[in-house]
């Protein structure tokens, strides 16, 4: 299949995995065990990444559920330290990108994707100028994996799906953007994923590992 877009997931795709520095921050300030904070993290999050819960609803919700309550000081506090946990960069990934634009291939995000992080991330990374879209899922009020959101996304980048392969870490994403049409590719780490492509015979730029001190 000849391909004119690839579509990359962030959170660990783009990103590496969460900082645990910004993890134990978010825990010191809302002044909660891991247990339970990460139960009503999870619990809401599709609805923060939709836009159906603010950065205020989503962070009284989390405190409400666990008997206690967030001052403005404390939420403002704990966003920036949600973001700051999703970004640490994936270098391979980041040095990957730009090839795959000079080889001709058009670029997307989508990203499921709460405005608490995105206020703080997006100012943050020039680099994202350089894709041709950006679909975030809380600007469209759609999460992964409902199909609008893969179809939304190859419509603005002006491919048709199966002419786009969409790269995500989470197999449920993949299943949803491979039910509406689009190639899919599941990311684990480099390797994989370029052993991957080359298996089903995409024509992309090398993916290569990059060296960390």
């Amino acid at each position: 299949m000849h391909l004119e877009a690839v579509i990359f997931d962030y959170g660990e795709v783009l990103s590496g995995p969460p900082d645990p520095t910004a993890h134990s921050n978010m825990l010191s300030i809302a002044g909660l065990t891991e247990e339970p904070f990460e139960k009503a993290y999870w619990t809401h999050r599709l609805d923060y990444d939709a836009d159906i819960l603010n950065v205020q609803t989503y962070w009284q919700t989390i405190a409400r559920e666990n008997g206690v309550t967030f001052t403005p000081r404390q939420v403002e506090q704990l966003t920036e330290q949600d973001a700051r946990m999703w970004m640490n960069l994936n270098p391979a990934m980041l040095s990957w990108v730009p090839r795959i634009k000079q080889a001709g291939f058009r670029l997307g995000i989508l990203s499921n994707m709460p405005a608490g992080v995105l206020r703080y991330m997006q100012p943050r990374f020039p680099w994202l100028q350089q894709f041709d879209h950006l679909t975030w899922s809380c600007e469209v009020g759609l999460v992964k994996p409902d199909p609008a959101i893969y179809l939304h996304t190859v419509k603005k980048l002006k491919v048709s799906p199966e002419r786009a392969l969409f790269i995500d870490n989470l197999e449920k994403n993949t299943a949803g953007a491979e039910a509406v049409g689009l190639q899919a590719a599941l990311f684990q780490n480099v390797e994989q994923l370029q052993s991957d492509l080359e298996r089903r015979g995409f024509t992309l730029p090398r993916l290569e590992a990059v060296a960390t001190v």
